[in-house]
């Protein structure tokens, strides 16, 4: 616990002398110095310059070594795979892309040769070897089905869903795998990094491509019997056609009020052009009349689905994310507060995703550096090794988990959180 507890501590503050660490922790002197022998010892510490500039011997400064341990989080979407590598500390050192359409014949039978491409190619950025991960996260849309280990909810991306997915793409990469639903990871992201801090009951409104929310209730993530809560963009809604069978042209019907062809349909109804549901919206706040118009029926259309879902959960706080709400700004956040008013009791705070660049790939990157400081920062197990080759070292790994664990509660003995990934 002493040892688990000044890892967290030097990751939360940065180097730390040993007087300071035992100030943190309540440690003795001697017990800190034991401590940090024992964590330099295990390759877990190291030392990083002296304290200078004050009277007396200067103090040597100790940090998390971040070669310790490496892992790996992607993001999947239709048109492809990117994926991003950090050390243990939460610094990312590479990412790659790889452009595949999801829906193409050569692409059914080479999923997990695709994955492996990402970060074979994120893991050269970063001047790492084949082999060097503990861990990998992959955010896609859909989540795992717990009883069958498939992936459902997820008909556009047809090479994902082999009930062997998950032990096919831990061969390919060495190391434990996770599916996590991209839209749960996003909301992970910001109840770590932004408007959801410290908010325990909240609502992940996505609004891009898909449509889809995160529940999140007493700090957990709710999953649902077959890990389908939170698909609201089959939501069945008035004004939009029903859904049925889910297949891949089937859009739900919230999906198809206020996802980004949706969006792009609206503002062209009204005379606005453009490619994307981004341009349509920026557009659209440039556009005096015809623009106030389709922000104005956005802005109902997503109170409309908001409000089904705030009196079923009544979260303190729903968030709004995905590029169609980011585009939208605080103009649409105004309107859709405004239109809610009055469709549901429950009146919760409406606030904008202030998470930076991906939050899919934010929260993966949380939720794979949780996992494996689980199992690296353990100095109880006997140490493995911390590199090796791809073809040895998913043997020598736990099994694959069928998901990414949520992060564990806070207890009255835990020390603080560590700090969000660092993009180099």
């Amino acid at each position: 616990m002493n040892d688990r507890a000044a890892l967290d501590l030097l990751l939360a503050h940065g180097p730390l002398t040993r007087t300071r660490l035992g100030e943190l922790t309540g440690l003795s002197k001697p017990t800190a110095s034991q401590l940090l022998g024992r964590l330099e010892s295990a390759g877990l510490v190291r030392t990083t310059g002296n304290v200078t500039g004050r009277p007396g011997p200067s103090a040597q400064l100790y940090e998390v070594d971040p070669g310790a341990a490496h892992v790996a989080a992607l993001t999947v979407d239709p048109e492809g795979i990117t994926a991003a590598v950090a050390d243990i500390t939460g610094r990312v050192l590479g990412e790659h892309r790889v452009a595949a359409a999801a829906t193409a014949e050569d692409v059914r039978d080479r999923t997990a040769h695709l994955v492996a491409r990402a970060v074979d190619g994120a893991l050269a950025a970063a001047g790492l070897r084949p082999g060097a991960l503990h861990r990998t996260v992959i955010g896609t849309p859909g989540a795992l089905d717990p009883h069958t280990g498939a992936l459902r909810y997820a008909p556009h991306l047809p090479g994902w869903h082999s009930p062997a997915l998950l032990d096919e793409l831990s061969a390919a990469l060495g190391t434990p795998v996770a599916l996590e639903n991209d839209v749960n990871l996003a909301a992970l992201a910001e109840r770590h990094d932004g408007t959801a801090r410290d908010t325990r009951d909240f609502v992940l409104l996505w609004a891009d491509e898909g449509v889809g929310a995160a529940v999140v209730i007493g700090g957990t993530l709710l999953r649902g019997a077959t890990g389908g809560a939170g698909e609201v963009g089959y939501m069945p809604l008035p004004g939009a056609p029903l859904t049925r069978g889910g297949g891949p042209r089937d859009a739900g019907g919230f999906q198809r009020l206020v996802g980004a062809p949706a969006v792009v349909e609206l503002a062209r109804a009204h005379g606005l052009g453009a490619a994307t549901a981004g341009d349509a919206l920026r557009l659209a706040a440039a556009t005096p009349g015809a623009g106030d118009a389709v922000l104005a029926e956005l802005g109902r259309r997503l109170a409309l689905g908001l409000a089904a879902i705030v009196a079923v959960v009544d979260p303190e706080l729903v968030v709004l994310s995905g590029d169609v709400c980011q585009a939208g700004g605080e103009r649409l956040r105004e309107l859709v507060e405004d239109g809610l008013t009055g469709l549901a009791l429950p009146r919760p705070r409406l606030r904008l995703s202030t998470v930076e660049g991906s939050p899919i790939l934010t929260g993966a990157l949380h939720t794979a550096l949780a996992a494996a400081r689980d199992t690296v920062f353990d100095t109880t197990a006997a140490p493995a090794p911390r590199t090796g080759p791809r073809s040895s070292s998913a043997a020598k790994e736990p099994p694959c988990p069928t998901r990414a664990p949520d992060p564990a509660p806070p207890t009255a003995r835990s020390s603080p959180s560590s700090p969000p990934p660092r993009y180099s």
